[in-house]
């Protein structure tokens, strides 16, 4: 990018610069390829797609999580589609070729009608991906020199584990696919420039505004706060949880000081330890809300490049996956995440059907969204029209995302990649324009 607060329209629907990301940037990037509870018995496994790539990932006989190509060795059809339980292995539906779990080869159909060279040993197994697991979620990297996903995921991951990310099972799981390219998909959700006039009705009304000489209405502010709570709940379809609305309503008759800074974190305190004794009463492990808040880690966005979203909000969480399905078509998926009590057995989550964007089955904040979207797309597409111009200060994050992947493209080494990776696996909410090192 040659301004740092401008984005050339061709990077989100050029078909070179598309291809460019097939080959640069996906083989060489951590990606999560499925959430744990998909697969929670051993034999059980998901397959996770990216571009033109399928990968395997299975719960082995000890617990842990491996993944493959999937792929035959014989003549490259792929061994499963979707989700299920191999308990006795795979078997290829073309010619009956066998493998076990752990990817291993064990029997050839009619071997002797092959020679020896293309029966050795090693050469049958499955290809091996790389699979690490991580915050209830396995991830998956193509390319074997790739640094350890820790690495790769800071500080990301150690904001999320303040959240006890791992304790979350998901409570619903719905996908979109979005007629746009996978870059400008992500970036709506990259800037909170647009709530104003993209989602009114998350605008505070002014009847809960302070009163004049700078006092509130206690009333008026509890009021607001538990309408902004029900709000997202029910625009996001579970942002902000049921349960934790129903904790905020049991405050509403609190009492709170009239000054509306203390009000406020006054509110917000109690709401916190009230949300956290309800959930932990109920058995479930939340962390101490108001302990992240003092530590500085209550932030309302993670981001982990380059398609991973979780937004935590008191007890629960959204999240978010986005995969490009061609140059200018995406696929979006949003879990709802929530906690349930320790030990409690969960159903494995329903693979979603994929709905359109227009699609009335839509909450009401995402079909905001996704109204948008794909007038954007079409618009880059101007002959008058060359590049966005950035905000500074409120679009940063998108000018921070959009120059780590030219350095993926520019076929950086990861030493000079790791730093700018660090810079912007973090809330790109607000984010400035930062120096990447490249």
């Amino acid at each position: 990018m040659e301004f740092p607060d401008r984005a050339r329209k061709e990077r989100y629907f050029h078909s070179d610069f598309y291809q460019m990301e097939v080959e640069q940037l996906w083989p060489r990037v951590w990606q999560m390829a499925c959430r744990l509870e998909e697969i929670p018995q051993p034999g059980d496994f998901a397959e996770y797609e990216i571009i033109d790539q399928s990968i395997v990932v299975v719960r082995t006989d000890d617990g842990s999580v491996t993944a493959f190509q999937n792929a035959c060795r014989h003549r490259g059809v792929k061994v499963v589609e979707g989700r299920g339980t191999c308990e006795n292995g795979f078997i290829c539906p073309f010619h009956g070729w066998c493998y076990g779990p752990d990817g291993r080869n064990t029997f050839v159909t009619q071997s002797r009608a092959f020679s020896e060279h293309n029966l050795q040993p090693a050469d049958l197994n499955l290809t091996p991906v790389r699979c690490e697991v991580w915050g209830g979620c396995a991830w998956i990297n193509l390319d074997d020199d790739a640094p350890a996903l820790r690495q790769c995921i800071e500080p990301f991951a150690t904001i999320l584990d303040a959240w006890k990310m791992e304790s979350l099972r998901a409570e619903w799981w719905y996908a979109c696919r979005l007629p746009v390219n996978w870059k400008l998909a992500q970036e709506a959700f990259m800037e909170q420039y647009h709530v104003i006039e993209a989602h009114p009705q998350l605008v505070i009304p002014e009847r809960y505004s302070p009163r004049a000489g700078g006092e509130i209405d206690p009333r008026s502010l509890i009021d607001a706060e538990i309408h902004y709570l029900r709000t997202m709940s029910e625009g996001m379809a579970g942002m902000v949880h049921a349960n934790d609305v129903e904790v905020a309503e049991s405050l509403r008759d609190m009492e709170l000081p009239a000054d509306p800074s203390q009000a406020m974190s006054t509110w917000h305190r109690a709401l916190n330890d009230a949300v956290v004794q309800w959930h932990r009463a109920e058995g479930s492990d939340i962390p101490d809300l108001n302990d992240l808040e003092a530590r500085g880690l209550n932030e309302p966005m993670g981001y982990c490049f380059p398609h991973f979203f979780v937004l935590p909000m008191y007890s629960s969480a959204s999240s978010y996956r986005f995969r490009p399905l061609g140059p200018e078509e995406t696929m979006m998926e949003i879990w709802s995440l929530t906690r349930f009590p320790e030990g409690q057995e969960r159903p494995k989550p329903t693979p979603p059907e994929l709905w359109e964007s227009d699609d009335p089955r839509w909450p009401p904040i995402p079909a905001q969204d996704f109204s948008n979207l794909p007038r954007q797309q079409k618009g880059l597409h101007a002959k008058g029209f060359e590049y966005m111009r950035l905000s500074e200060r409120n679009e940063g994050g998108i000018s921070n995302f959009e120059r780590t992947i030219d350095g993926f493209l520019a076929g950086l080494p990861y030493e000079k990649l790791l730093p700018a990776l660090e810079a912007i696996n973090v809330n790109p909410l607000e984010r400035p324009i930062v120096d990447l090192g490249f």
